[in-house]
């Protein structure tokens, strides 16, 4: 872990512990009781976007690759989980997935195109989930801070959108190519013509991907899909801690909670970040702040029931790839 990754980990654990401090742990675990088992259900509906993420990255395959619907499943798991439970942030996660890829015969280049295109799309998608939310904001807001909440999601989707546009450019000229030849500079007299022609595979095989129209609308649906289904986490945990709320007030916790969290990719797990997003959401749907700090450690605990295996079965999975002495190197 780098120093900034471990000062950022540090900063998110003293957010989290301080907001959970300032609400009162005990009436939020007490609703977390209520649930019980229910957390349980919660974790096995996750399944549900979590394969319709899978389906968005396999989409983007050639018929040639060889990758499976299971491969892509389990990439995807492994991802959620780097997500989730590892000190990488948000941007361990395509990394580990191109990499568990590579290890099931996928070809490297192929496997980061595709993990590439998957993830830009993946974020469009959400930057049109988040303003589903904000419209929905904006039709019930009666007073001044919902009106500035509101300005606020929309100033930051735009922010996030010509981001994730210019990412996009980034990709579409070159971007790994360059990355490595600005690194080569910046490397005195080490030899990095390997890591450059490895660059421009991906390149080219981005271009491919892009290439495909069918495959990348379908990839973007699917993955719009999944934001949507998702919502129905919010709603399941709402109902199982004894505070349902409508769908769509569901819709607008999960799309704006997302937005915040995803603002804090830096931050391991957006710790803290989470927490404070939901209790500013909270008073907009009529959600106490017990019930929002108790949503928030529901979706923590669904988190570590599925990432917690996926990180063992990444770790078993790498060990035996050694092992076997078939690990995977760039082509």
């Amino acid at each position: 872990m780098t120093r900034a990754a471990m000062w950022l980990l540090a900063a998110g654990m003293l957010l989290f512990v301080g907001v959970l401090a300032s609400q009162g742990l005990t009436p939020v675990f007490a609703m977390l009781s209520v649930a019980g088992w229910g957390l349980v259900l919660v974790a096995l509906f996750h399944l549900l976007p979590l394969v319709l993420d899978a389906a968005a990255i396999r989409v983007l395959f050639g018929p040639e690759s060889g990758c499976s619907m299971r491969d892509a499943v389990l990439a995807r798991w492994v991802g959620e989980s780097a997500n989730s439970v590892m000190p990488a942030g948000q941007i361990g996660g395509p990394v580990l997935m191109a990499r568990h890829l590579a290890l099931r015969g996928i070809r490297m280049q192929e496997g980061a195109a595709v993990i590439t295109v998957s993830t830009t799309l993946q974020v469009v998608a959400q930057i049109i989930f988040a303003l589903l939310g904000v419209m929905l904001l904006g039709a019930q807001a009666t007073n001044i801070s919902e009106h500035a909440l509101r300005t606020s999601a929309l100033i930051t989707s735009g922010l996030l959108a010509l981001q994730v546009g210019g990412f996009y450019l980034l990709q579409r000229r070159g971007f790994f190519s360059k990355l490595m030849r600005a690194a080569q500079r910046f490397s005195g007299n080490r030899d990095w013509s390997q890591w450059v022609s490895h660059a421009q595979a991906i390149d080219v095989a981005i271009e491919r991907t892009y290439g495909r129209g069918g495959a990348v609308v379908a990839s973007f649906a699917l993955s719009l899909i999944s934001w949507l289904v998702g919502v129905g986490e919010v709603y399941l945990i709402l109902q199982f801690i004894g505070h349902p709320v409508s769908w769509a007030a569901s819709l607008v916790l999960e799309s704006l909670g997302q937005a915040i969290r995803s603002a804090a990719f830096a931050v391991p797990g957006a710790l803290g970040v989470q927490e404070g997003g939901y209790l500013l959401l909270a008073p907009l749907v009529g959600l106490s702040s017990d019930a929002a700090l108790a949503l928030s450690l529901a979706k923590r605990a669904r988190e570590l029931l599925l990432g917690l295996p996926g990180v063992l079965y990444l770790h078993l999975s790498e060990r035996a790839s050694a092992a076997a002495g078939t690990r995977q190197v760039p082509r």
